[in-house]
């Protein structure tokens, strides 16, 4: 009886906010001395200890953020300055972070942009010890920016963008199990004219030239141009990367073998394009099964909703996940967008993004269960929660999932200036 009580508690509980963490499930970084803060990235460490990574800016222009939570949502002191790092990847120029690792012995790497000038970036990667420090073995001084023969990788910077959508600027990473480091990029010739870039570096931060011959691999798809937001690694292995391919986009999925070299094996010669629903797409983040199987979700527009979808070990559609097709949340908002998803150890799909409506959107969080239905023991039977912090706009950007099964979302909200957040759900 007291077995099948906790199994029923569990039940209801799932998808509410976590009262333990912050105020009611919500903590708002507030960095010493920042004007407005944008979270891009959150991580669970081994401990139970929360890392987010940012884009902070300060009187003198953006710097990276990095951030660490205690369990309990406060911040820990220990790290950096109060629970806080910012800073930049060389002197005197603006920077961001777009997401964060954690080693094995607890050292962390963060992946984001250096601003060249006003319109340009390169992609970027630090390391720092356990307690925020720059760790000086790694690189120059803790820093790499990666400037690639012939001028690749210099990427666009965002300008102004209508409230809540995502911009251009790109750059994730990730780290193989022998340390390596991988990473993805875009390289802009000129407006209408990109390509995306994988990019593998040794542990300290060099290029590895073991990879594809030079350090990276060029991403295009039949001389189309070709857009990279999203990496993920396998079991196996194996290489994902996601975006999109020409215009009007289409989502875009390619894997590579461990060095560097197309898979044949999956979708059209390693390349797979495909619209949400059969329309104009984007890909924004990828996962993949211990069974091989790659699950999707990113955008479709005209209108614009968010997509789910999941593709067997070859890149053919995955009959058995929503019977091959897209799943979509149908809310009562002129549209939504996904930003992220990971699959719990029991199969399920969390996806998570925000609504988008103007100046009063909300963050969404939704569980799917593996063949792509949505899973009604998630939030009291409804599959999914919307979760408003005020009348703002509030931007949902990154998903993780502790240990214990909590769930862990961030972004940022409209509060004046934008603040960057974090919340936690009941798993």
């Amino acid at each position: 009886m007291v077995l099948e009580e906790l199994r029923d508690y569990r039940l209801s509980s799932a998808g509410k906010a976590d009262s333990t963490f912050g105020q009611s499930g919500v903590v708002r970084l507030q960095f010493p001395g920042c004007l407005s803060s944008l979270a891009n990235d959150v991580v669970s460490c081994a401990d139970g200890k929360v890392l987010v990574a940012l884009k902070v800016s300060f009187a003198g222009g953006y710097r990276f953020g990095l951030a660490r939570l205690h369990d309990d949502g406060a911040p820990d002191v220990s790290f950096g300055d109060g629970g806080f790092v910012s800073g930049r990847f060389e002197a005197a120029a603006e920077a961001m972070a777009s997401s964060v690792r954690v080693l094995d012995d607890g050292r962390i790497l963060l992946f984001g942009l250096h601003y060249l000038d006003d319109e340009h970036t390169l992609p970027a990667v630090a390391r720092f010890d356990a307690d925020g420090h720059l760790d000086p073995s790694f690189g120059d001084q803790g820093v790499k920016v990666l400037r690639l023969p012939g001028g690749l990788a210099e990427g666009p910077r965002d300008g102004w963008l209508p409230p809540g959508l995502p911009g251009v600027e790109a750059c994730a990473g990730a780290v193989q199990e022998d340390g390596k480091i991988l990473l993805i990029a875009n390289h802009t010739y000129t407006f209408a004219d990109y390509v995306g870039l994988l990019i593998r570096l040794e542990p300290d931060g060099t290029l590895d030239p073991d990879f594809n011959g030079h350090g990276f691999v060029v991403v295009r798809h039949l001389l189309l141009n070709s857009w990279l937001s999203c990496l993920r690694i396998q079991v196996d292995g194996k290489i994902l990367v996601g975006g999109s391919v020409g215009f009007p986009q289409l989502g875009l999925v390619v894997r590579y073998e461990a060095d560097g070299r197309l898979d044949l094996g999956f979708g059209d010669q390693g390349l797979l394009s495909f619209g949400f629903a059969g329309v104009s797409s984007l890909v924004t983040k990828l996962a993949a099964g211990s069974d091989g199987r790659v699950l999707c979700v990113g955008n479709r527009f005209n209108p614009m909703r968010g997509a789910l979808q999941g593709f067997n070990p070859d890149g053919t559609a995955d009959h058995c996940f929503n019977e091959g097709d897209a799943t979509q949340l149908e809310l009562d908002t002129p549209g939504n967008l996904w930003a992220s998803l990971t699959v719990q150890p029991d199969g399920a799909i969390l996806v998570a993004g925000s609504t988008v409506m103007g100046f009063g959107s909300d963050f969404v969080l939704a569980r799917y269960l593996a063949d792509g239905q949505l899973d009604r023991g998630f939030a009291g039977g409804r599959g999914w929660v919307r979760t408003s912090l005020g009348r703002s706009l509030d931007t949902l950007t990154a998903l993780a999932l502790q240990g214990d099964g909590r769930i862990l979302v961030a972004g940022h909200s409209l509060f004046g200036s934008f603040k960057a957040v974090v919340l936690r759900y009941q798993g």
